[in-house]
């Protein structure tokens, strides 16, 4: 297993390349990759602010804010919970594109925010029973903002949640079917 960080000593945030090394590599097993995949993490430490996303799903190449990783509660320190639920949402989101059953737009596609959203859930439902830590409340709200506050975005979001082998169509319609926001 070959997971690479960029840039291997921090400067402006107290993050040690070996430990976050060690979060991919814990996560990739259980998500069902090879021991031998290569993951290469890329870390803009130059920016406080938490985007993250997947610039390739063939090897495995991960782009990032350093906010993305960092303990909610003290800056500049990695926050291993953080990380875990960052990690764990993009190497399901890997899983997904690579699964040619599973349908979703290539990675340039200009998606929904609502469709990202859902599948955004989708992920957290499936880390959550496998065991890892994901942020329930924040992604229904999440959820909420994009959905509408109602019986039915909240009867969708435990539906999305708790699926298992929904595949993009599924998250499209079930996104579609109680889509009511003012914010898209």
């Amino acid at each position: 297993m070959a997971v690479r960080v960029e840039p291997s000593e921090f400067r402006y945030v107290f993050y040690e390349s070996t430990e976050i090394a060690g979060v991919v590599e814990a996560l990739l097993g259980p998500f069902g990759f090879a021991a031998d995949t290569d993951v290469a993490v890329k870390i803009d430490e130059s920016v406080p602010m938490g985007r993250a996303r997947i610039d390739s799903v063939d090897p495995i190449v991960f782009a990032m804010e350093s906010g993305a990783l960092e303990d909610s509660k003290r800056l500049r320190q990695f926050g291993h919970r953080e990380a875990v639920d960052v990690f764990g949402r993009l190497l399901l989101q890997v899983c997904d594109r690579r699964d040619p059953t599973f349908g979703v737009p290539d990675l340039d596609a200009d998606l929904p925010l609502a469709h990202r959203t859902a599948w955004l859930v989708y992920c957290a439902g499936r880390q959550s029973r496998a065991g890892f830590p994901t942020q329930r409340q924040r992604r229904l709200y999440a959820f909420r903002t994009r959905h509408g506050f109602s019986d039915a975005a909240d009867a969708t979001f435990a539906a999305i949640w708790a699926g298992e082998g929904l595949v993009w169509a599924d998250l499209v319609r079930m996104s579609d079917s109680c889509a009511a926001p003012a914010v898209r």
